[in-house]
């Protein structure tokens, strides 16, 4: 069996004359949670689609747990469970009925029926909604309930686009402990999202996608290093910014000097370079006669690193 859960190969999907993925090329680990990171239309709902076996490549090649997908179209049903981001629940069953129906669809035996719905049921934390009918469940709920159907077969790879869209903050943090939970269980875990601070709170790796193109992918902190043309240092002083920024500006490894506050004595200072870099710009602001009361390396917002990544090309454009 293959380390890697799912595997694409120079993978496109054209729509008419409009490429909607183009060459795309991941590589997802067994027990990852992996974020897809995109604006709207960027392609990653498209890629979840192709990976549930809903939709038929332009070209090149999936793989999931080591099996082609073109090879047998009924691998994605095996591996896959898909929560797609507009579900469709049948407001007039009960929330067991619901999973009993799509537990039947993959044919599981009645015991095994009663079985599997109960655990899903524990595990989304809907036991005690189990006679209720889905139309009076909350969206954070219902959202819960469509999961355990993804969940329903067992499947090794979850695929879920925009699990967080329209949730409330405790509902987001009651998610982001299930994903986590389901991680535990050995699930292989891909979820979609514009939202960034939520994925890189609970994910393994991320890749960032626009244009159908995947920009960047990796850990948090190697999309964040590949984003980052520097590294972003915050000096708070006492009084005189401007004769700070200024002297800043005449260093050869400062980037940039923004002002972070109407007084002009916060900076946000880019530095071209590692802790040595750091320590001389320090000493030498010290050495001016300039009182420092803060200073200290700022990790770049994931947002900021985006838009920063997507204007640029945007620009290239």
């Amino acid at each position: 069996m293959s380390e890697l859960a799912v595997e694409t190969i120079n993978l496109c999907r054209r729509y008419g004359r409009t490429l909607a993925l183009d060459r795309l090329n991941l590589a997802i680990p067994q027990g990852a949670i992996f974020g897809f990171i995109g604006p709207n239309g960027a392609g990653k709902s498209t890629t979840l689609r192709l990976l549930a076996g809903l939709l038929a490549p332009s070209s090149g090649s999936v793989r999931l747990m080591g099996q082609a997908l073109e090879r047998d179209p009924r691998v994605a049903q095996q591996f896959v469970g898909y929560m797609p981001d507009f579900f469709g629940v049948y407001d007039d069953l009960r929330a067991w009925e619901y999973l009993d129906f799509f537990a039947r669809c993959h044919r599981l035996p009645p015991k095994e029926r009663r079985t599997t719905v109960d655990a899903l049921l524990e595990l989304v934390g809907l036991a005690d909604k189990r006679e209720a009918f889905v139309q009076t469940l909350s969206r954070g709920m219902q959202q819960r309930l469509c999961l355990a159907h993804a969940l329903v077969h067992d499947p090794q790879v979850l695929l879920l686009d925009e699990p967080a869209s329209g949730l409330d903050p405790r509902a987001r943090v009651e998610l982001r402990e299930l994903l986590r939970a389901l991680r535990d269980l050995g699930k292989t875990i891909l979820l979609s999202s514009h939202i960034l601070s939520e994925l890189a709170e609970v994910c393994t790796t991320i890749g960032v996608i626009d244009h159908g193109r995947l920009l960047a992918s990796g850990t948090v902190e190697e999309v964040r290093r590949k984003l980052s043309s520097g590294q972003n240092v915050r000096v708070r002083l006492l009084g005189e910014g401007q004769r700070a920024a200024a002297l800043l500006w005449g260093l050869p490894s400062v980037l940039a000097v923004y002002a972070q506050d109407e007084t002009g004595h916060e900076l946000l200072v880019e530095v071209d370079g590692d802790a040595r870099e750091r320590a001389a710009l320090l000493a030498r602001l010290l050495a001016e006669g300039l009182e420092v009361s803060d200073f200290y390396l700022a990790e770049d917002d994931l947002e900021d690193l985006f838009l920063r990544l997507t204007e640029t090309r945007q620009e290239a454009r």
